[in-house]
């Protein structure tokens, strides 16, 4: 169990105490519990052991307990009890956005319905719409609610992913018999949503007793399938592991074919067979004989062509870049020199500007950039302007303490449903870079959002466009925009779009990274951190921007300081 799986379990406790009416302190015992546990960046069976997680704050003796039965049983017995008192479909509807749990009382109360499939059919036909303080609206945004949370309800994020598949890769190469475990599949491919984990293990032997082994690690739930290269397990989480055993010698061609995508492989296996070989599900055949395959290096060096990276592998026209050495040398984590796009403690960041320099300069940084909150954004503490003299000082000490490091004092500054920046024009003068982003009414449309942000991008102050497109994976759509013009108008002005790595928004796609790029644009990776512990979010970064194409060359932040505060300058002196 990991801690996505143990936060959930704790989150639909107190879903499951609010909608029986329990005293609202219990509740928020288990919400802040859950929150601490999906907060914490240690491992949990660790800190469990050496006492840690009991001095964790937000932990109580109760909440403990449970955390530790889940991790050891894979069960928690108080949720099962819940599951059998309440009717787990009104779980389900607290998901749809505007339903809370007064609403969800109100219709199981007044209709009896207690599933999404019944709340569907309440809402079309006209049932939903009659009830008091609904209304059609209400059951329109309803329905459409019901659709996002079915298509969200199979896929998690890819940093929770990737949590999960390492720490099942970990029990898999432990297991006597097991040569190799490799992550394989959309998180190896670096997806921003990940529906199933894919593993390939490397056997010294059959795989019989590692499928019995298998059956005893806590929280599998059941083995979903069983073929006589592939097991499929299910965890008590709802996750969904797919493991494809390789032989001695074939773990290359398996690890290659786990990892996908389908697109890509079709496209391998044409080329296969132009060149006489045989692509088959157990390996690649020369003459009838199966080729050994330890590495997928040689099974791109079978098919005369340069090892792929897996990010790039989706199919679209890296085989043909491959075959016309056109393949880009994508960039790589210790080429990005500074670290932007972090909060601290003078907006609704948990670290303070010292220890931000301390630990970006351990980092390996050359420079970072503070950019908290703009006065605008009261929600987050934004940093009023009389307090910008404290924080710009507080820099300065800093820099005195490191000569080898330099701290910009950045600022995150809205773009105001007007169009232009916070603060005033002076204020935002004293600023480094400052990285403009949309916070507020993302109910415009297409016109109306293009136009607000292509105007902000008229004020020289502006250095790089933050989250360009507002999404939060899973659970907000981007804002409507026409993303072209945004492009030709960062191009000419010399703007650069960001990468938010926040693993909520992986904002830009990557699908766009490429467009973007391809219209002369630069692009900024931002970790959007807001703790030290979110320095690890530029790792997100960097995935997406490699599945973007994304050389050194192209990225902000890869530039040595002096070439950045160039690139400010140049903006800034732009009329």
């Amino acid at each position: 169990m990991d801690k996505k799986d143990v936060a959930s379990t704790l989150d639909e406790i107190a879903a499951y105490l609010e909608l029986k009416g329990e005293d609202q302190f219990r509740v928020r015992a288990y919400q802040t519990a859950a929150r601490a546990i999906a907060a914490f960046q240690g491992d949990l069976e660790e800190a469990l052991t050496n006492g840690e997680l009991a001095e964790l704050k937000g932990i109580g003796r109760t909440t403990l307990d449970i955390v530790a039965n889940v991790l050891t049983t894979g069960t928690c017995p108080l949720l099962e009890r819940l599951r059998d008192e309440v009717p787990h479909g009104l779980v389900e509807m607290l998901r749809i956005p505007g339903l809370g749990v007064t609403k969800v009382r109100q219709i199981y109360d007044t209709l009896g319905v207690d599933s999404l499939g019944e709340l569907e059919e309440a809402a079309r036909e006209g049932r939903l719409a009659n009830l008091p303080r609904f209304g059609p609206r209400t059951a329109l945004r309803i329905l459409k609610g019901i659709q996002f949370v079915r298509q969200v309800s199979e896929f998690r994020l890819l940093h929770h992913a990737r949590q999960e598949a390492r720490a099942l890769a970990r029990v898999l190469a432990e297991i006597p018999g097991v040569r190799r475990a490799e992550i394989a599949g959309s998180v190896r491919r670096w997806c921003e949503i990940i529906r199933d984990l894919d593993f390939v293990v490397e056997l010294e032997a059959p795989p019989g007793k590692l499928v019995d082994r298998l059956g005893t690690v806590p929280g599998v739930r059941e083995f979903v399938s069983r073929t006589d290269r592939t097991l499929t397990l299910r965890f008590a989480g709802g996750t969904v592991a797919d493991i494809y055993w390789a032989q001695v010698g074939e773990l290359g061609f398996q690890l290659l074919r786990a990892t996908g995508a389908q697109a890509h492989l079709a496209v391998l296996k044409r080329r296969a067979a132009t060149l006489g070989l045989e692509w088959t599900d157990t390996g690649l055949l020369r003459d009838g004989i199966v080729l050994a395959i330890p590495e997928e290096t040689d099974v791109y060096r079978a098919l005369d062509l340069p090892y792929i990276p897996p990010e790039l592998r989706e199919g679209t026209d890296e085989v043909d870049a491959a075959i016309t050495g056109r393949l880009p040398t994508l960039i790589q984590r210790e080429d990005l020199q500074g670290f932007l796009h972090c909060h601290s403690d003078y907006s609704d960041g948990g670290s303070t500007v010292p220890e931000w320099a301390a630990a970006c300069r351990a980092a390996g940084y050359t420079y970072m950039g503070v950019t908290d909150h703009s006065q605008a954004a009261a929600y987050a503490g934004g940093l009023a302007a009389e307090e910008i003299a404290d924080q710009h000082a507080e820099i300065d000490a800093a820099n005195r303490a490191h000569a080898d490091f330099r701290v910009l004092k950045g600022v995150e500054a809205d773009i105001l449903g007007d169009g232009t920046l916070d603060y005033t024009t002076d204020v935002r003068a004293t600023f480094d870079f400052i990285i403009a982003s949309v916070h507020t009414r993302y109910g415009m449309n297409e016109g109306e959002m293009t136009d607000r942000i292509l105007s902000a991008m008229d004020d020289p102050s502006m250095a790089i466009l933050g989250h360009p497109t507002g999404r939060l994976l899973l659970s907000r759509d981007p804002y409507p925009i026409d993303l072209d013009a945004v492009f030709e108008k960062a191009a000419s002005c010399g703007i650069a779009l960001e990468i938010n790595a926040d693993p909520q928004r992986l904002d830009l796609d990557w699908r766009t990274v490429r467009r973007a790029t391809d219209k002369g644009v630069t692009i900024s990776i931002g970790a959007d951190a807001h703790s030290i512990a979110g320095m690890e979010n530029m790792d997100l970064g960097i995935g997406i921007a490699r599945k973007g194409w994304l050389t050194r060359e192209r990225v902000l932040n890869a530039w040595p300081l002096e070439d950045f505060l160039d690139y400010v300058d140049r903006r800034r002196s732009a009329r």
